[in-house]
């Protein structure tokens, strides 16, 4: 699995924090989370609404999650959302975060998956200097996602997922 191999492959978050959206039904969300745990050494939670973001903590996304500033914090704010396929749905994940770009050093990465969900965020965060990564169809087990991303969003760097991973450790550092 593409995440796990990720995020077990993560130093101690120091002065990161990292987000994860991945399209699956709700009810398989706390099991996912109990398995990337299971060889982190970072903190791993599924992300609440009015949730803090902290340094140093890996946050799982359900549904129409955002990130929103208030009272000088970045908080995770949720609303009700479908249970359909673009559960999370990442495009709006990617796009809440475009006006902040400014205030972090921000890495964005579209991996193996069905249609084009996170494109278009994708491609708002890469006009903004954000670097932006997606699979090559050759480590993407499905390429949906990636090949569209690799249409789509200039300056894209398509990586071997082996790749990918080592530019997220060095990114995290």
């Amino acid at each position: 699995m593409h995440i796990q191999k990720i995020v077990n492959a993560l130093p101690p978050l120091k002065s990161t924090t990292v987000i994860i959206a991945q399209h699956m039904a709700r009810g398989f969300i706390p099991s996912f989370i109990k398995r990337l745990k299971e060889h982190s050494i970072n903190p791993i939670d599924k992300a609440h609404d009015g949730d803090t973001l902290q340094i140093g903590h890996v946050y799982v996304c359900i549904g129409y999650t955002e990130v929103v500033k208030r009272e000088g914090a970045y908080r995770v704010v949720q609303s009700p959302s479908p249970d359909t396929t673009y559960n999370p749905d990442i495009n709006l994940m990617f796009k809440s975060i475009v006006p902040f770009v400014d205030d972090f050093n921000l890495l964005s990465v579209i991996l193996t998956g069905i249609g084009e969900d996170g494109v278009e965020g994708c491609r708002l965060l890469g006009e903004r200097k954000v670097r932006c990564l997606t699979e090559t169809a050759e480590s993407a087990v499905v390429d949906g996602m990636p090949l569209r991303a690799r249409e789509v969003v200039p300056n894209i760097e398509a990586l071997s997922l082996d790749k990918i991973v080592e530019v997220i450790r060095g990114f995290c550092r």
